[in-house]
């Protein structure tokens, strides 16, 4: 069975945690039997704040520019750019300039505890 959908078709909901922060579910854990496809939108002058989860994440940069703090490193992520961010490693974005900051995020089909950290 294949899926076909058009990211434009898919609802952008606003997320608590942060600022200026949405998610499109582009594929559910119900629609996909191991990933889920998210797309995360961080709007110019937002931030997701830092947080671990309890599942590895893969993150490809469509769009914009943020500082990615991945553990004790901090990133100045762009377009093109691939993240994989492990398992229970603490995370944020905080974007860079006057433009979103859009990425691709899959993570697997699993029960996913998210611990904000600040």
């Amino acid at each position: 069975m294949y899926l076909h959908k058009e990211i434009d078709s898919v609802e952008a909901v606003a997320q608590k945690a942060g600022k200026g922060v949405s998610m499109k579910m582009l594929l559910s854990p119900d629609e996909s039997p191991n990933f889920a496809m998210r797309n995360f939108i961080i709007e110019a002058g937002g931030h997701m704040p830092l947080h671990t989860n309890s599942v590895e994440h893969e993150q490809y940069v469509l769009a914009g520019h943020a500082t990615v703090q991945i553990g004790d490193t901090m990133i100045e992520a762009k377009k093109g750019d691939i993240f994989l961010i492990p398992a229970g490693v603490a995370h944020s974005y905080k974007t860079i300039g006057d433009e979103a900051y859009s990425f691709l995020c899959l993570v697997p089909k699993k029960e996913d505890c998210i611990t904000l950290i600040n």
